[in-house]
């Protein structure tokens, strides 16, 4: 004991006399100088706080101490190693490992029968998959908390419990149960004296606040937790900080404060490599120079998160996701199975001393029912498990082929980009070329190539958006606002003539089939290019509005308009009347000469979500 001690004082001399070295550096050196055992109990001792000033040197550290513990053989440092690393690799955004460790502790816990720590993988496993399933997610964090409450209500592991309890019941919308996880994990900070839990406490009360609209109290527990924070030099509770002030005040409608705060918490997240905070922080500036009607650095932002996202989450690991938790499943469904079998044995055991005794005592009919009894109920239990084996491997059968849809549908659209798309590239540049080698070529020759170099670009640009809509299972209003924005941008390069102006008030993202979704934005690209052509407007407005009965998109021009009664209607507006019924929607052209036109295309609630 004593000798730990003073590897602890070492360690701290150390730090402080290092100016240069982080403190997961003061870490690393260490190793020539402590052994083996006590260097992993080092490593697996690192606090919340600092682990994350570096999430790649607190990964390769965590690395260091499975390889030793494994060396080792001792089954309860490894555990521990295997929590730190599943910490260390969520932290990386390498979700599907975290979730692999987070598994490979769990089942040590429970061989070392340390009943503590395996309630809290139940706690971890919840609070990682809490974006792909969020009931199965407040199971199993309910599971971990009652057996922690079981063992002892003042357990330090509740702290984190209650808190990340807490924020899926936020996601419910369900803020009083919220509030009293919060305030449960916040009072048992202050019991345990735990300085970097409670930051995280208030900002999730204050979060409550926030939500509920009662901003001052809000304000106040986030000041609080950022002194906290900052007397602590915590990094990552300060960007954590910063993006909940951030929060607030997109709350309030200050967007130009938010994006300030929103900024600050992106360039720390981004140096200390906080992937999942720097998404949400890229997220929200995106989404507050789009209310401020900044179009330029809306884009800007809005391609830097799309970037991040798609790296982070992808196919691969959302399969991945899925397989290890239906591993979870499984370990536990058959070890429900090993306790039945137990209590079927105890069970035969008990009846067959009893049918000794009634033997003896000479109740043969007796004996003769009971043992009657035990085979009916060992049958009905045995049917009752292979109903329950059936509905797993049917169950796993529906996830197999839900993948191989996907697959299929990601084929698809590789060969279209990769076939197809490459031809119609390689026939634009042959017409470049052909047209550059061809000086003497008549004008009207020249005309008619590049009409067809035109046709290739658009046709290629059509190919693209239907690649985008393939790669969907579905299309949410959030998706086509960006996608406009995109086409907008491009329209921009087309002429400096027409300002666009882009309004999206819809409060929360609405669902379409990605059918649906491509009619919706058809529609959008053929009224931007009929304003274009034929207009002659300064001035191009675009609204994204919904009731409670359907969702609407408005496309207004300044233009000189025409006469609807004495006008032919082209392709162009035939097709956008053809692709409004499709959707299952309608559309209306409104227009007088010298009052421009406006484009009205309405689709109810009721086909939004769940079509095909």
């Amino acid at each position: 004991m004593k000798r730990i001690v003073l590897i602890v004082l070492f360690l701290l001399c150390h730090v402080c006399q290092s100016q240069t070295s982080s403190y997961l550096d003061s870490i690393f050196s260490l190793q020539d100088r402590m052994s083996k055992r006590q260097f992993v109990q080092t490593i697996v001792s690192i606090e919340y706080d600092k682990a994350l000033t570096n999430s790649k040197k607190y990964l390769a550290l965590t690395q260091d101490a499975e390889k030793i513990a494994l060396e080792l053989g001792d089954q309860e440092l490894l555990a521990k190693s295997y929590a730190a690393l599943s910490l260390a690799y969520h932290f990386s955004s390498k979700f599907d490992m975290a979730i692999e460790y987070t598994l490979k502790s769990a089942k040590l816990y429970q061989q070392l029968d340390d009943i503590e720590n395996y309630a809290d993988s139940y706690i971890s496993l919840g609070w990682k998959i809490k974006n792909r399933d969020l009931e199965k997610a407040l199971f199993y964090m309910m599971k971990g908390i009652l057996i922690l409450e079981k063992s002892d209500t003042k357990s330090i592991k509740l702290i984190g419990a209650y808190n990340n309890y807490g924020v899926l019941k936020q996601r419910l919308s369900q803020f009083d149960s919220a509030y009293y996880y919060h305030k449960k994990s916040l009072d048992l900070c202050v019991v345990n004296k735990d300085s970097i839990g409670i930051p995280f406490a208030q900002t999730h009360i204050a979060e409550v606040y926030i939500k509920k609209k009662q901003f001052d109290l809000a304000e106040q527990y986030l000041n609080d937790a950022l002194q906290i924070r900052k007397n602590r030099n915590d990094v990552y509770g300060i960007t954590d900080s910063q993006l909940y002030l951030g929060d607030l005040h997109y709350a309030k409608k200050e967007y130009r404060k938010a994006i300030i705060h929103f900024k600050e918490a992106e360039k720390m997240a981004s140096k200390n490599h906080y992937f999942p905070l720097r998404k949400y922080a890229l997220e929200y500036l995106y989404k507050s120079y789009d209310k401020i009607s900044d179009t330029q650095n809306a884009f800007l932002y809005y391609k830097t998160y799309t970037y991040l996202k798609d790296s982070i989450l992808n196919k691969d690991t959302n399969t991945r996701i899925a397989e290890l938790e239906i591993q979870f499943q499984t370990a536990e469904k058959e070890k429900e199975i090993v306790t039945q079998k137990e209590q079927i044995l105890e069970n035969e055991l008990t009846i067959k001393t009893r049918n000794l005794y009634a033997i003896v005592l000479g109740f043969a009919l007796i004996t003769l029912g009971i043992i009657s009894f035990g085979v009916y109920k060992r049958n009905q239990f045995r049917r009752k498990q292979l109903l329950k084996e059936l509905a797993l491997k049917d169950a796993l059968a529906t996830i197999k082929t839900q993948n191989k849809l996907q697959e299929q549908r990601l084929r698809i659209s590789q060969d279209l980009h990769d076939n197809i798309g490459s031809q119609l590239t390689f026939i634009t540049s042959s017409l470049d070329n052909l047209k550059f080698v061809s000086k003497e070529m008549s004008p009207t020759m020249q005309e008619k190539l590049t009409g067809i170099g035109n046709f290739t670009t658009d046709t290629i640009d059509q190919l693209r958006d239907t690649i985008w809509a393939m790669n969907r299972n579905e299309i949410t209003s959030e998706d086509l606002h960006n996608r406009m924005l995109n086409f907008i941008s491009k329209a921009k390069n087309v002429t400096s003539e027409i300002q666009f102006n882009l309004k999206n008030t819809i409060p929360n993202p609405m669902t379409f089939s990605s059918v649906s979704g491509m009619h919706i934005f058809r529609i959008f690209q053929e009224g931007i290019n009929n304003a274009l052509k034929y207009s002659n407007a300064s001035t191009v407005n675009i609204l994204l509005e919904n009731d409670n009965n359907s969702f609407t998109i408005y496309i207004e021009d300044n233009g000189i308009g025409f006469d609807l009664e004495n006008v032919t209607f082209g392709n162009g507006l035939l097709n956008m009347k053809k692709r409004a019924l499709e959707a299952s929607g309608k559309i209306s052209v409104n227009s007088k000469l010298g009052n421009g036109t406006s484009i009205i295309l309405t689709i109810p609630l009721q086909n939004t979500s769940n079509d095909v």
